[in-house]
Order: structure tokens, then C-alpha cells, then sequence
């Protein structure tokens, strides 16, 4: 029997401790850390909104602190969705678990096993990548240090303000609580980014594992056409083996479109105002990008682009696997001869392709469709708001 929370989401689940989020073993130690890191992530965005109180509006004070503002807006979004969904957490995983009890095919459980062992490639991945974005944020502000002190053998008595704040307070003197809270912040919402994001990259991985153990292509799976062989012999015995087969694939096909719409329809919401919040913050950074004034300002630019266009490719991508993997099946069922095979068993594949003539989509809030093409159509609509941010600000 394969125990999904130690096997396949280990890693997930201590990432998810880390930031407070796993759903189970809550108890009032944990909510405390939930209400801590909520509330570092949401009064740093709010302290960077406040500078728009006590400077002057320019555009370009405008751009740099919606630019990161923004993209700390996105890293919150990401924390409350898993935070208000705990319950659905739960449920997603236990039926998860259930479908994988009901696996006792040695095939089937090597679908299952390869599929998990693909999430957890790409989430050992994902943290090294994110150990380089913080190590870069981290250096960003400890350079300008590093260089005076080669210099001038002294030290400065700040780093620069690359993201904009105003606390209301002397940040010369409390420069030192000012830095813990940047860094705090960005830690948190790193962390919650990675933990969130590779926890739904692993239930999408197992969702694609159940349709190609029901679908039958070419690699990893192979239900419908072994059972439909299996009837061409015109065994009784056989006949029922296979009718027993078909029915397996088209209830694992089932329960794979119904965790996925646990997923889908409770995290629409969230994932709304996510995109709009990313498409803002991208338009932002690509013009503070273009129109730098340092070094340090470019880096950091560039490495909120490459996070949130890191986030939005993987996301559309996995979507993208989602619909292939769904499609596998009609194209799988439509080819082997089903229509030789005995009466009752061919009105059970008619179960199945009825159903992959329609093709499935990721769709949230019956707005966007998650894809490939999708992600080209956010880049280039990122790039379109730059496109008139930068005419706007050079007329």
C-alpha cells in the first residue's frame, strides 16, 4: 500500500510546517505562527503603501513601490489560500489516499510511484531555486556593506532602500528592525510561495498519474486496451475480467476529475485576484526594469520578474499536463477496436468517450484557462501595461 504522506508529500509536508499550513496536528501554537507571519507579510505591504503619504506622487515613486508591493501582495494571497482552505487540504488528500488503497496492480502502482517521484524532482528543484533568489535578495542589500568596508575599511551606517517604505519612525536609527522585517517578510512569503505551490504541484502530478493508469498510452498506462483485448477472446472468464477493468479505469478517470474540482473551485477565488496582482507587479517591474537608476534596482527587478514568471509558466504548464493527460484517454479509447468487443462492455466505453469529447481545462472563476498558450497570453499582456506605462512616462 503506498502512505502518500510519507512517500510522496514528506517534503511538501515539512515545507508546509515551516509556514504554518499543513492541515493536520493544528493546535494553538500553530495558529499563533499563522496570525505571526500573516500579520509580518500583510504590515510590510502596508508600510511600503504608506510612503504614498508622506512623499510626493510621482510616477515614478508610484511604479517602484507598486512594483514590489505588489508582488509581496501575491506572496499574501498565496499564504490566505492555503490558510482558509485547510479543510479542503484535507479532504483532497484523504480521497487521494483513498483512490491509491484501491491500487493493487504492481503497474499501477509504479504509475503512481513514477508520477510521485516526478513532484518531488521538481520541488527539490523549486528550493534550490528559491535558496538562489533569497541568497541574491540577501546579497543585494549586503553588498553596497561588502564594498564600502574593501573601500573605505569602514562600514555605512544603512543599506539602500531598494524597497520603499515608511515606518513613521527614524530608519537610520531603527535600520536594524527595519531589515529584520524586510527579510522576515520575504522569507515568509518565499517559503509560503514554494510550500503552496509544490504542494498543488503534487496533487496535480498524482491527478495525471490516475487518467494515465485509466487511459492507456503508450508509456504509462494500459487498462482499456489490455481489457478489451482480453475480450476479443471471447472467454467467459476473460469477458468478465475485462468488464471489471473498464469499470476500474472509468471510476479512477472519475475520481481524478472530482479531486480536481475540489481543487479548482475552491482556490478559484484566491487565484482571481493572484493573476491580477502578478500582471500589475510584472507591468510595474518590467518598467523599473527599463528605467533603472542602479545596479541594485535592476537586480531586484529582475529577480521579482523571474519569480513571478517562474510561478505563472509552472502553474500554466501542470494545467497544460492536466488537459494532455485528459486527453490521452479519448484518443486512447477511440483508436483500440472497443467496438468488437461484447455489447455491455462497449456501452462502458461509451462512458469514457463521451466524456473526452469534451476537453478539460483548468478554468478559474470562468475566466482564464490554464495553459501554455494562457501564459503567453499574461506575458504579453504584462508586457502590453509596460508598453503604455513607459509611453506615458517618456510623452
Amino acid at each position: 500500500m503506498i502512505c502518500l504522506e510519507t512517500q510522496h508529500f514528506n517534503i511538501n509536508r515539512m515545507l508546509l510546517l515551516i509556514v504554518g499550513l499543513w492541515p493536520y496536528q493544528r493546535s494553538f501554537l500553530i495558529e499563533l505562527q499563522l496570525i505571526l507571519f500573516f500579520g509580518i507579510l500583510i504590515t510590510f505591504i502596508v508600510f511600503q503603501l504608506t510612503t504614498f503619504i508622506t512623499s510626493e506622487c510621482t510616477l515614478g515613486i508610484i511604479n517602484k513601490v507598486l512594483s514590489s508591493s505588489f508582488f509581496f501582495i501575491c506572496l499574501l494571497i498565496e499564504y490566505n489560500s492555503f490558510w482558509i482552505n485547510t479543510d479542503i487540504l484535507k479532504i483532497a488528500l484523504k480521497q487521494l489516499q483513498e483512490v491509491c488503497n484501491e491500487i493493487k496492480n504492481k503497474n499501477e502502482i509504479a504509475i503512481i510511484k513514477k508520477y510521485g517521484s516526478q513532484a518531488k524532482c521538481i520541488t527539490i528543484g523549486l528550493i534550490l531555486l528559491v535558496i538562489c533568489f533569497q541568497f541574491i535578495f540577501i546579497l543585494l542589500y549586503i553588498w553596497p556593506y561588502i564594498r564600502h568596508i574593501m573601500i573605505l575599511n569602514n562600514s555605512q551606517s544603512h543599506s539602500p532602500p531598494h524597497i520603499i517604505t515608511e515606518y513613521f519612525i527614524d530608519q537610520e536609527k531603527y535600520s536594524y528592525l527595519i531589515t529584520v522585517h524586510r527579510h522576515a517578510a520575504c522569507l515568509i512569503g518565499s517559503l509560503a510561495m514554494l510550500a503552496t505551490g509544490t504542494m498543488l504541484i503534487t496533487y496535480v502530478q498524482h491527478i495525471c498519474a490516475m487518467f494515465s493508469i485509466a487511459c492507456n498510452n503508450v508509456i504509462d498506462s494500459y487498462r482499456i486496451k489490455l481489457a478489451i483485448d482480453i475480450s476479443h477472446e471471447n472467454n467467459s472468464k476473460n469477458d468478465q475480467k475485462s468488464y471489471k477493468d473498464i469499470i476500474h479505469a472509468i471510476n479512477i478517470h472519475r475520481n481524478a476529475i472530482k479531486l480536481l474540482n475540489i481543487l479548482v473551485s475552491n482556490f478559484q477565488g484566491s487565484y482571481i485576484f493572484l493573476i491580477a496582482a502578478g500582471t500589475i507587479s510584472a507591468s510595474c517591474n518590467l518598467f523599473r526594469f527599463m528605467s533603472f537608476i542602479s545596479i541594485e534596482q535592476l537586480i531586484l527587478s529582475l529577480l521579482f520578474l523571474s519569480i513571478l514568471y517562474v510561478y505563472s509558466f509552472i502553474s500554466n504548464y501542470m494545467a497544460q499536463q492536466i488537459t494532455d493527460h485528459h486527453e490521452y484517454i479519448f484518443i486512447t479509447v477511440y483508436t483500440v477496436r472497443w467496438y468488437m468487443a461484447p455489447i455491455h462492455i462497449q456501452k462502458m466505453v461509451l462512458f469514457l468517450l463521451q466524456r473526452g469529447i469534451k476537453s478539460l481545462h483548468v478554468t478559474l472563476g470562468g475566466i482564464f484557462v490554464g495553459s501554455i498558450q494562457s501564459f503567453a497570453s499574461l506575458t504579453s499582456t504584462s508586457i502590453s501595461y509596460f508598453t503604455v506605462l513607459y509611453s506615458t512616462m517618456h510623452d
